[in-house]
Formats: C-alpha cells, sequence, structure tokens
C-alpha cells in the first residue's frame, strides 16, 4: 500500500476516498470529476512538479488510491453506499469514548466550532491547496483531511452537538441525585440496523429462481464486497456454485458461512448436497444426463424446491 494512514476514517481495510480527492464529504459528481483531473494531472508522469524520483510513487498514489477512489464517487449506485457507510460510521464514531483522541490541532478546532459546515468546508479547502504540492506531505495531509471528515461526521451524523460533554469521556455517566435519578434502559451505542447486503441478497435469490445464476453470482459477489462476513449470501453463493457443478467454490463458501453460524441451514443442506453429488458413481451421472435429454435438456435446477416455496 502506498500510504499507511491510520487515523480519522481510515481503519483496517476502510479508505477515505473524500480524503484521497481532497474533497469535502458527500461531494457531488461534478466537483468528484473536477477534483479528480486536478490531481492525475499533478500526478502524471509529465507533470512539471514531479521529479524524477517522484514519478514511480506517483504512479503507484494514481492507480491504487486516486483511481479506486474516483471510480467508486464518480457511479451513483457505489457513492450512495459508500456514503451510508460513512454515516453509519459516523454513528459508531459517536458512541466511542475514544473516536476523537490524538486529532490533529486543525481537526480538534472543529470539534469546539458551532457552525461547523463552514469551518469544515473552509478547513479541508486550505489543506487541499497543499495536498500534492509536494509527495513527501501527501500522506499526513490527506491523514489531516481525513480527520476533519470524521469529526465532521460525529457532530453532523452522530447526533453529537457544540457545548456537549467532549466525546472521549461520553462513555461515563454523570452521577444522578436521589431526586432527579429515574431508571432509564441502558443505552446501545450500536443499535441493529439493516446489512447493507440485504438488498444484493434478494436480487440474487431472485436471480437463483429464474436460473440466472451469472446474476446471481455478480449481486452477491457485491454483496460480500460490503459484508464479507455476511453468511447467508455465502450460503446461497455456495448453493449457485453448486448448481453449475463448481464444487470446490461451493464449498469454500459453505465452509466459511458455517464458520459465521454453526447453525446455518442453508449451508448445511448445500453441505449433504455437495456430499451427495460427489459421491455419485459415473454410471449415475450420465443416467442423470440420459433423463436430462429426453427432457429435451431442460432442468428446474437440484435445489428449486429450496426456494420455490418463497413467494
Amino acid at each position: 500500500m502506498v500510504f499507511q494512514i491510520q487515523r480519522g476514517l481510515f481503519s483496517g481495510e476502510f479508505a477515505d476516498h473524500y480524503a484521497l480527492l481532497g474533497m469535502p464529504l458527500f461531494s457531488d459528481g461534478k466537483d468528484v470529476r473536477k477534483g479528480y483531473l486536478k490531481i492525475a494531472r499533478l500526478l502524471h508522469p509529465d507533470s512539471a512538479i514531479l521529479t524524477s524520483g517522484d514519478k514511480q510513487f506517483a504512479e503507484q498514489l494514481l492507480s491504487k488510491l486516486i483511481n479506486p477512489a474516483w471510480e467508486c464517487l464518480v457511479q451513483e449506485k457505489t457513492k450512495i453506499e459508500y456514503d451510508l457507510l460513512l454515516k453509519l460510521k459516523a454513528k459508531e464514531a459517536a458512541g466511542n469514548p475514544n473516536s476523537t483522541e490524538g486529532l490533529c490541532s486543525i481537526a480538534q478546532s472543529l470539534l469546539d466550532k458551532s457552525d461547523v459546515e463552514l469551518e469544515y468546508r473552509a478547513l479541508v479547502k486550505s489543506l487541499t491547496a497543499k495536498q500534492f504540492e509536494h509527495l513527501s506531505q501527501c500522506e499526513e495531509v490527506t491523514a489531516q483531511i481525513s480527520e476533519l471528515n470524521l469529526v465532521y461526521l460525529i457532530k453532523t451524523e452522530g447526533n453529537w452537538t457544540s457545548g456537549s460533554a467532549p466525546l472521549k469521556s461520553m462513555g461515563a455517566p454523570s452521577p444522578a441525585t436521589p431526586e432527579t435519578s429515574t431508571a432509564q434502559p441502558p443505552i446501545n451505542p450500536h443499535p441493529a440496523r439493516q446489512s447493507l447486503a440485504d438488498p444484493y441478497f434478494n436480487r440474487a435469490e431472485i436471480a437463483f429462481k429464474r436460473q440466472n445464476y451469472p446474476q446471481a453470482v455478480l449481486e452477491l459477489r457485491d454483496a460480500l464486497k460490503l459484508e464479507p462476513n455476511n453468511g447467508r449470501s455465502h450460503s446461497l453463493l455456495g448453493m449457485v456454485y453448486l448448481e453449475q457443478k463448481q464444487g470446490t467454490m461451493a464449498r469454500i463458501h459453505f465452509d466459511k458461512a458455517l464458520s459465521l453460524d454453526a447453525s446455518d441451514a442453508m449451508a448445511l443442506e448445500g453441505k449433504q448436497l455437495l456430499q451427495k453429488m460427489t459421491s455419485k458413481s459415473p454410471t449415475a451421472t450420465t443416467a442423470k444426463g440420459n433423463t436430462n435429454a429426453k427432457d429435451g435438456g431442460k432442468s428446474p435446477g437440484m435445489f428449486g424446491g429450496l426456494f420455490g416455496k418463497k413467494k
């Protein structure tokens, strides 16, 4: 990886695409395009600002970080999904007492502002102006923009306003006096939410019923990009592969689903079907092929009964 940023919205495998492109969160498609073209010109091999030693780094930066950020934000579908993920991260960060520890001075100053919108945009603009002036400082400036993005999200999407107790101390409840004490249910900082993979799974299930296996695979791969540990997406993908006689791929996804939930009914049934299929003799397989040939080569699919009862 070109950068090793673990600040602001960068965490684990999550990349802050807006910070990479040097623009405020939720910028529209026109601004995304404008910002990308500016950076692409600066990082082009023929750019006047690049020294011979910078060109390789600039090429990696453009191909591994800037281009993927552009591809995500320029497409309406992926941009909407990404923006939703950002809002969910904001709510999680607002419930984390350590989320604002160690912020740079610029981001810390934004945390104390009441008029966050105007101040945030002004600060991002000032950092963007120098983000790619010198590639040696590009990583640090990008990290600072991401910290501004984090603070902005917490204050606008995380239900935290100026004047509240500092976030780093929100985890400890203030003692209540006997006169004002009332029984309150515990607050869950991570409320249950609908899975982001659900729409993809639902479309994949419909495609599976219609025996449109390539479409089902595409939908489920998209679901697993959003939620790699979505067990039922792994289960259904295993069924799709099994229907296409790709036993090895089917087994991989059934095993993954069962590692996440040992009682996953679809994965358990799929493993049983896989065992039956692999234990059949060549004679039995040939006989099945002849039967299908007599029917004109048409088959409802070995798993038609699994989903056929659903309406």
